[in-house]
């Protein structure tokens, strides 16, 4: 049944955009949503997410501020869209709500090669914007693993990191400046001249509860000369992190540091080495490193090893206790040999195995794929997310340690150390798991997400690094923030009166 449109919003809508506005099923569908895993389990359920009411293209900043103006005055949500690959529901429609995508706001405004700094429009496709800038032999250096799916504005929204954020930074570190569009329908900017606050730093992450991001100006990077690979197998996961930590606190700036706990790295050799483990995990190891075709016994197989998950995981931790980790080094040939070869110091004499190019060369050949893989297990009548947490040395693998005890019994679950920083890391688990039906399998997702996220806490852990915020780690975020809540709250008021903006995202809004 589709919900009528109120004639004057619609009215307004069609003077802004003219035809550039559909309220066809398929297309309410089609926006209705991210993918952020928890939608898909609710579909199976049979409990699809709220359709939006319409779906409109602006291709200007001033249609912006003219939808945002209409739908302040006729009290009608807004929920901001870019390419909808988000993982944490932040895209997700409000119902009675209009969806605005901003994808044809795709110009690049001015490259200023003197300042190194870009100025691009939100809708701009990442991919896309990386070549741009390669053919002026510039690069941002931002490589998400979203990148052939993500905009540039979706980056800024969610706070993200690329995978070279050990050497470039965060989108944060990228930003000079915004155009945003805030509740009221204005335009603004935050450009500053010199001192005081940093207003960037209200938008970036806020996911559109603050305005709507319509252009971002950032600093970019000419391309780098020379890379230099490496694989180490290190003797232990905590040899490897403490190789990480003495590179980041000796000032060096490799592109990528890397380490995949035990299982992990099983499942990454699969691409490297042809070999295969036995018995559950050996079965496992086909599908979730994406080499294995998904016909009928397979699929019942990983069914069958994930229906036991605290044995598989019992499994995992008599496993060797040995780690891969990847490095990548890059800029001059001079600074990309010079990172290397200090590494390979730190990593010797550690007890490294040198595994030579190849980890390296592999990694970065297959670092977009797993954007790509999940599809396999929910066709299999599994479940599989990501999660990603982030503490300092100190806590890294307490860390580490608690949430995988916290979910053993629920998931299997794996791990990965990147974003590597003087004071810390980020943790990207993977967890994986099924159940006898939909609406079961629903149940053990969230328990599994509740009881990593409270582990989390408990430990004084970051509960996002890079993939944000939106819905999924709402019921977290009180306790994360405490009593700053109550700044978001008066920030809300003041960028977005008639509280229109991607509602209920970041925190519920009877915590505010």
């Amino acid at each position: 049944m589709v919900t009528p449109i109120p004639r004057g919003l619609m009215d307004g809508l069609t003077d802004i955009v003219g035809d550039r506005l559909s309220t066809t099923p398929p297309d309410r569908t089609a926006y209705a949503r991210d993918l952020w895993p928890r939608s898909q389990l609710d579909r199976l359920a049979g409990d699809p997410p709220e359709r939006p009411l319409a779906v409109v293209w602006p291709t200007s900043v001033e249609e912006v501020a003219a939808l945002v103006t209409l739908c302040a005055r006729e009290r009608v949500p807004i929920v901001p869209f870019g390419a909808g690959s988000g993982v944490c529901g932040g895209a997700r429609a409000v119902p009675g709500g209009l969806v605005i995508d901003l994808k044809r706001l795709k110009r690049i405004r001015r490259i200023d090669r003197a300042a190194m700094v870009v100025e691009v429009e939100a809708g701009f496709m990442g991919e896309r914007f990386e070549r741009t800038l390669e053919r002026h032999g510039l690069t941002l250096g931002h490589f998400p693993s979203s990148i052939l799916c993500s905009t540039v504005g979706g980056w800024v929204a969610a706070r993200s990191a690329g995978q070279c954020s050990s050497r470039y930074g965060k989108i944060e570190d990228m930003v000079v400046d915004l155009e945003v569009v805030t509740g009221d329908g204005r335009i603004r900017r935050t450009s500053q001249a010199g001192g005081g606050l940093d207003w960037n730093q209200l938008f970036i992450g806020s996911e559109g509860t603050l305005g709507l991001i319509t252009a971002v100006t950032l600093r970019v990077h000419r391309q780098p000369e020379a890379r230099a690979f490496r694989g180490w197998r290190m003797p232990t996961m905590a040899a490897g992190l403490d190789v990480m930590r003495q590179t980041m606190q000796a000032g060096l700036r490799p592109a990528v540091m890397r380490m995949y706990d035990p299982v992990d790295t099983l499942l990454v050799g699969s691409k490297d080495d042809g070999k295969s483990g036995g018995g559950q995990l050996g079965k496992l190891k086909a599908i979730l490193a994406g080499t294995g075709q998904l016909d009928d016994l397979k699929q019942a197989a990983t069914r069958r090893a994930l229906a036991a998950p605290r044995l598989l995981n019992f499994a995992i931790r008599q496993l060797p206790e040995t780690s891969l980790l990847v490095t990548v080094s890059e800029g001059s040939p001079g600074e990309a040999r010079q990172t290397d070869e200090a590494i390979a110091e730190y990593a010797l004499a550690a007890g490294a195995l040198d595994l030579g190019e190849r980890p390296g060369r592999a990694w970065m050949a297959h670092r977009y794929d797993v954007s790509y893989k999940q599809s396999k297990l929910y066709r299999s009548g599994c479940f599989v997310d990501t999660f990603e947490v982030a503490t300092t040395w100190a806590g890294i693998e307490p860390l580490y340690d608690a949430v995988r005890r916290a979910v053993a019994a629920e998931v299997l679950v794996m791990a990965h150390f990147s974003h590597v920083y003087p004071g810390g890391c980020s943790i990207y688990f993977t967890f994986a798991g099924t159940a006898r039906d939909p609406g079961r399998m629903r149940q053990r997702y969230l328990r599994t997400w509740r009881e990593a996220l409270d582990a989390t806490v408990a430990r004084g852990g970051a509960i996002a690094h890079h993939h944000g915020a939106g819905l999924s780690r709402r019921s977290h975020m009180v306790a994360t923030h405490g009593e700053a809540r109550r700044y978001f709250a008066a920030l809300k008021a003041a960028c977005d009166p008639a509280g229109i903006l991607n509602p209920g995202k970041l925190f519920a809004e009877e915590a505010l």
